[in-house]
């Protein structure tokens, strides 16, 4: 069995404790329109083109089955027809044109979670499971959690929380942390800005809370789309009913924006900034009961 990752980010500070490889899965049922990983959302492979790098040779237009290729001009590839084959990426001498996305099997991504034992073990990190949304690959960690498990590897997934409850469930026994995104302040907020409902999220969070299982509930703070009071008071209502009185909150990155031209996606750029975020959050959220900090 195998599982599709876009990224292996190694000697990583910022996703738990410790030095840590985050293994970026793809695929996800979320689809936020601030999503700082575009390029994760489409479970697939995928072929990308960066305009910047391109030398106009040609050569991938030739090299193209489907006539998907148009060989000057920004829209330079045609995404109806393409199928995503890689033959253009092969061909490209400029890495103008990449692929997005790597299959693994257990053995060759548990070698490469390896490499860095040396540095898990001094500075008290491990391996993240990040994406993407690394559940919706819960069949592929059935296998892989054991082995690194095995080899005394620590655990943590990042998880948006949407998918039910049994994808999720059986993994736990391999996970020693769990980092749950909360994004938004009500299921219409979620419908409106990532095009799903927040039963699932609620529900999974719900569920974790009552084992007791560790887990720290982090929300990425949006300008204007969960950061003004009556949101952010009726966040803090929410995760108190669910027994959360802690909560990290995480700064906007626009540089996400950067990637948009090279993907075949709908996604559009914001045209905010961490400095649009309004002051005195941490503070609003103390004062409704949760201890919220950056």
């Amino acid at each position: 069995m195998s599982a599709t990752l876009f990224d292996i980010q190694k000697f990583s500070l910022h996703d738990g404790p410790g030095i840590r490889t985050v293994l970026f899965f793809k695929g996800c049922s979320l689809r936020c329109d601030w999503c700082q990983n575009p390029e994760s959302i489409k479970p697939a492979v995928e072929v990308t083109f960066t305009p910047d790098k391109c030398v106009e040779c040609g050569t991938c237009a030739k090299s193209c089955p489907e006539g998907a290729i148009v060989p000057a001009g920004e829209g330079r590839i045609d995404r109806d027809r393409c199928t995503d084959c890689g033959l253009c990426v092969e061909t490209c001498p400029s890495t103008a044109l990449r692929r997005v996305g790597e299959g693994h099997d257990v053995g060759t991504l548990l070698e490469a979670c390896l490499e860095d034992v040396a540095f898990y073990e001094g500075s008290g990190g491990g391996i993240t499971l990040s994406g993407g949304e690394p559940v919706l690959q819960s069949a592929f960690l059935r296998e892989f959690l054991p082995a690194a498990k095995g080899k005394g590897l620590n655990v943590l997934l990042e998880t948006a929380g949407n998918y039910p409850w049994r994808l999720l469930e059986p993994l736990l026994p391999w996970i020693d942390h769990i980092y749950f995104d909360w994004k938004l302040p009500d299921g219409e907020s979620y419908r409106r800005h990532t095009g799903v409902d927040d039963g699932r999220i609620v529900e999974n969070l719900g569920e974790l809370v009552s084992l007791g299982f560790p887990v720290t509930v982090r929300m990425p703070v949006i300008p204007g789309r969960n950061d003004r009071p009556e949101q952010v008071r009726k966040t803090a209502r929410r995760l108190r009913e669910l027994g959360i009185g802690e909560l990290t909150l995480l700064r906007y990155n626009h540089l996400w924006e950067a990637k948009l031209p090279r993907l075949d996606t709908r996604q559009k750029a914001l045209g905010i900034s961490e400095s649009d975020t309004r002051d005195g959050l941490a503070e609003l959220f103390r004062e409704e009961g949760v201890n919220a900090r950056w």
